[in-house]
């Protein structure tokens, strides 16, 4: 299983959420390309940057900052937060981000993620599904659809989706532990999608957990940021596999 360190970034600054909340932002980092290069050298599998302004926005606000992330963890790197035109993604691509997740387009425009998949493969294409009580949550997690996380899972994989990170809103920040019972439902809804677990990790024992699930990688936030588990810790599970 891929462990993926996370970086949110807002207002130039490295910040943890709590449930989505932008009004509960702390900030954990206050030099987000220092706290990559921490990631780097760390030598983990991958980075993963989401782009909260971006996410509000709808469009790339800290571009340029997350190109330059990119320089400094020389490590590959998954950027989400405001994704809504193929140039945005094609620009992610050129300045050597390693694939891009749709979130909000997903649920919005099945015709922009198939064109999305068309021009750019579904091995640089991710689909982020955040979901509030199972439905799925869009622009920033401020809107929520009457769509069910299941649902959208199995259309996206009929259209050749291959990567899926999901996000129980619920879960996000609060360092209670992953909703087990949907990540189980999603392994076993699309067993083809290598699914990425986000939202609520906060001990070993819950990448354990995940790991027997079957889920392809998890994303460390807060867990880290606040001491849960350390990189020592995260290398030792990536090292495993």
């Amino acid at each position: 299983m891929q462990l993926l360190p996370a970086i949110d970034l807002k207002a130039g600054k490295a910040v943890r959420l709590y449930q989505g909340d932008f009004a509960k932002a702390s900030v954990v980092h206050e030099d987000p390309i220092a706290q990559a290069e921490i990631f780097g050298r760390a030598k983990l599998s991958y980075l993963h940057v989401v782009d909260l302004d971006g996410a509000l926005e709808g469009k790339a606000v800290n571009a340029d900052l997350i190109a330059q992330i990119k320089v400094h963890a020389k490590m590959r790197v998954e950027v989400g937060g405001g994704i809504r035109t193929l140039a945005q993604i094609q620009s992610y691509l050129a300045a050597g981000i390693d694939r891009v997740i749709i979130g909000s387009m997903a649920v919005k425009s099945s015709t922009f993620v198939k064109e999305a998949l068309a021009a750019f493969g579904p091995e640089k294409i991710v689909i982020g599904i955040d979901a509030k009580n199972g439905l799925v949550a869009t622009e920033g997690w401020l809107e929520v659809s009457q769509v069910s996380y299941l649902t959208l899972a199995e259309k996206m994989v009929a259209m050749g989706v291959q990567t899926i990170i999901y996000t129980d809103v619920a879960k996000d920040g609060t360092l209670t532990g992953p909703n087990f019972e949907h990540y189980q439902r999603l392994v076993e809804t699309v067993p083809n999608c290598k699914i990425i677990a986000s939202g609520g990790v906060h001990a070993v024992s819950d990448l354990v957990e995940l790991q027997k699930i079957g889920v392809a990688g998890t994303i460390i936030g807060k867990a880290f940021y606040e001491g849960k588990i350390s990189l020592e810790e995260m290398q030792a599970v990536e090292q495993k596999n």
